[in-house]
């Protein structure tokens, strides 16, 4: 005959009172932070749904370099009651960047790979075929690349400021603010933008670049040294991402592509943005203005992102 201790039956009475439904929503909720072997080194994920049968989302963080970790629920906090949503430190970003360093020189190719590899790892841990893809930025531009490369491993892509030709995004910016420093006689402005040179040759004429781009846009710019500190690392990799023209070489996607951008964004030009949108072939396809955003829609306007996500794409594409 057993007995239970008078911890023990407080617990069980705890379990027996607690409604059925409350019960399952603990089974099936997912909330874990973990380090994963991913090309060939230790790279970081969380993972966070209220049911983990729901279909998963990947986020792809831009820069490159910039993890989204910290800010991720702000943009994705309503996400969770519908998807399986996995944040990813890529390789020399955030957590995974303090547990290793990469064992290979950073390329498109070598980013494009670990996603792809990020991807079939959540594919057979939540056993589903295809999975969505949503990423900001240079995200934006991972995204889609996999969609144009790799179709069938997507429910869609969800691309949030996406690069699709930024070295010509970099040339009609630079052109607007030579014009704008000319009409306004800023002389400083002048002076430093007519040194870059694009594709960006150093870490100095990017700082220019930028930082009259936000200036020019009333915000405050990023210091110096952040953004030379940067380019040591980065700057190599992300021009060869700028160069690569999705115009030219993705003029079809087989899978449902969706667009978010800001109407005030020159750091990814809302221009090209929609220019791209209308020539691309896709078997579905949307784009959404933000009309109060800039470059940063995810924290401008999350709650308006997440709407647009799980009222609008997802009742259409059914995960």
């Amino acid at each position: 005959m057993h007995t239970f201790s008078n911890d023990m039956r407080f617990l069980i009475s705890i379990f027996v009172l607690l409604p059925p439904f409350i019960l399952a929503q603990e089974v099936h909720r997912i909330d874990v932070k973990e380090a994963i072997d991913i090309g060939g080194i230790k790279q970081w994920i969380s993972i966070q749904a209220s049911n983990k049968a729901h279909p998963v989302l990947l986020f792809l963080h831009g820069g490159p370099g910039n993890s989204a970790m910290g800010y991720a629920e702000k943009f994705s906090g309503e996400l969770q009651k519908y998807f399986v949503v996995v944040h990813w430190d890529q390789r020399e970003s955030g957590k995974t960047a303090e547990l290793n360093a990469s064992d290979k020189p950073l390329s498109v190719a070598l980013a494009e790979s670990d996603a792809i590899e990020v991807i079939n790892y959540l594919r057979r841990r939540f056993t589903r075929e295809k999975i969505y893809v949503m990423g900001h930025s240079w995200g934006g531009f991972l995204a889609i690349k996999i969609a144009a490369d790799h179709p069938e491993l997507l429910e869609a892509c969800l691309a949030v400021s996406p690069m699709v030709d930024q070295l010509e995004s970099e040339r009609l910016s630079l052109k607007w603010m030579l014009d704008k420093a000319k009409q306004e006689s800023n002389r400083q402005a002048l002076k430093e933008l007519q040194s870059v040179s694009i594709p960006f040759a150093n870490g100095e004429q990017l700082y220019f670049h930028r930082s009259w781009l936000l200036k020019m846009a009333g915000r405050k710019s990023p210091s110096k040294s952040f953004v030379e500190t940067w380019a040591t690392k980065w700057l190599a990799v992300f021009n060869e991402g700028s160069a690569i023209n999705f115009f030219s070489i993705a003029p079809q996607i087989d899978c449902p592509v969706y667009f978010f951008v800001g109407r005030k964004d020159f750091q990814t030009h809302f221009k090209l943005t929609e220019e791209y949108y209308n020539v691309l072939k896709a078997p579905a396809k949307n784009f959404y203005w933000f009309e109060n955003s800039g470059h940063n829609l995810t924290t401008s306007e999350p709650a308006r992102l997440q709407e647009i996500i799980i009222n609008d794409i997802l009742a259409k594409t059914g995960g």
